[in-house]
């Protein structure tokens, strides 16, 4: 996978095949849990397997994505890459930090809701998917206030 690297440093053509050969592997691993889905006679397995499924595809397209932004970097490629470079902020950095804080605003106030909703489910432990699938939306509330905490310390350095 490396040859599509015209002058690559040792350093990113490993990475560049570190990040194709996972994305081989994601792809055996969904192959995997889309089987076990379809074998299983049992609805609460399936739909379990299904939200893992969003996820490895999801993971699949980010390692793609990554390995084309390397080669795109290696190969001086002017156009924009999939995954952005981090200088990209634009000339909007502190219009960006403004949504960012309103957006974080918004997930705090998410968390603290699927936190009573969770307090709520207790009950149902056991007996219902319900309560473990509030506590993936608290994971994702989480996933989301990290992603929107490292906007907000990267577009600073570009606002300033």
């Amino acid at each position: 996978m490396a040859g599509n690297l015209v002058g690559a440093s040792v350093w990113e053509a490993a990475l560049h095949d570190h990040l194709t050969s996972h994305e081989e592997s994601e792809r055996g691993l969904l192959e995997e849990y889309r089987a076990a889905a379809e074998g299983s006679q049992s609805a609460a397995f399936r739909y379990l397997v299904g939200l893992i499924v969003e996820d490895e595809i999801r993971h699949h397209r980010v390692f793609r994505e990554m390995a084309e932004a390397l080669q795109s970097d290696v190969n001086l490629r002017s156009e924009e890459p999939v995954v952005p470079r981090l200088d990209r902020w634009g000339p909007d950095a502190a219009e960006v930090l403004r949504l960012t804080e309103t957006l974080l605003e918004r997930e705090h106030a998410d968390a603290r809701e699927l936190a009573r909703l969770g307090d709520h489910l207790e009950d149902l432990e056991g007996t219902s998917l319900w309560p473990l699938l509030v506590e993936l939306m608290e994971m994702d509330t989480e996933k989301h206030i990290k992603v929107l905490r490292f906007v907000q310390r990267n577009a600073a350095l570009s606002a300033d």
